[in-house]
């Protein structure tokens, strides 16, 4: 993996915090990943199958 920086609303990050204290993830580095998953799945991947 590579390290990327990036600047995020103070508002996001309580929510991604608040997702990790929930134990539904255990890092803001996991949450993170699962979003760009999904929005590259719904935004580019599901696209390029439907050509």
């Amino acid at each position: 993996m590579k390290l990327v920086t990036v600047l995020l609303p103070e508002a996001y990050l309580e929510g991604l915090d608040e997702l990790v204290h929930a134990n539904m993830y255990p890092s803001r580095s996991s949450v993170i990943r699962s979003a760009v998953r999904d929005l590259l799945k719904k935004e580019l991947w599901e696209q390029k199958r439907g050509r």
